[in-house]
């Protein structure tokens, strides 16, 4: 269904892009620092399911809507910026540490994972992404195009869950290890908090 030759190069760029630093990873980075390892795997987790919903409507051509609906981008820009900004104001305001009584344990598994999804559904960038980078490694001259861009998709959301979930999983266990004192707990939080800032500030100030 693939040119294997095309795959073959799809492999390497993609494992390129995905151990790279970028927006989702610290995003993983700071709620696998604040929740643990399961948090950080589960917000990996959503990300990536995410991932799934903007390879499905690349392949069905729905990303293209962008293109005749400018508005429908801004749109979930802002969207996406001000929900960024509702997290970083939360974790701003934590000043619990865990395990005393009565402390909030952090995002638990469910919350990673729909915060996880919802902020990489709302960025329209990755949806503009998939419109440019998976169909450079489609061959039309071997049909069935939309099945070439979901296995593309599909390798693409397994190999960067591989990436993400260790990366949130690591992050967690070394937050365990320093969640000792209401300092650090408190640092981890305002970290969490300034990184989501940042990612909502570069989501609302990054032009189409």
């Amino acid at each position: 269904m693939v040119d294997t030759s095309l795959y073959a190069a799809f492999l390497v760029a993609a494992f390129a892009l995905c151990v790279t630093p970028g927006p989702d990873m610290m995003f993983i980075v700071a709620m696998g620092g604040r929740g643990g390892p399961a948090a950080g795997v589960m917000a990996a987790f959503g990300v990536a399911c995410a991932m799934l919903v903007h390879s499905v409507a690349a392949a069905l051509g729905l990303s293209a809507l962008f293109t005749a609906l400018p508005t429908l981008y801004h749109v979930l820009r802002w969207a996406g910026a001000a929900y960024l900004l509702y997290l970083a104001v939360k974790a701003f305001r934590d000043r619990s540490v865990p395990g005393e009584e009565g402390a909030p344990a952090g995002p638990g598994m469910r919350r990673a994972f729909w915060q996880g999804a919802v902020t990489n559904l709302l960025n329209p960038k990755v949806i503009l992404f998939s419109i440019a980078f998976l169909p450079q490694f489609v061959n039309p001259g071997l049909g069935h195009v939309p099945g070439q861009l979901m296995v593309l998709g599909l390798t693409i959301v397994v190999m960067g869950f591989a990436v993400d979930g260790s990366i949130g999983l690591l992050s967690g266990k070394l937050s365990a290890l320093l969640l000792r004192s209401r300092r650090v707990a408190r640092g981890l939080n305002v970290f969490s908090g300034t990184v989501f800032t940042g990612l909502a500030l570069r989501l609302a100030a990054s032009p189409k």
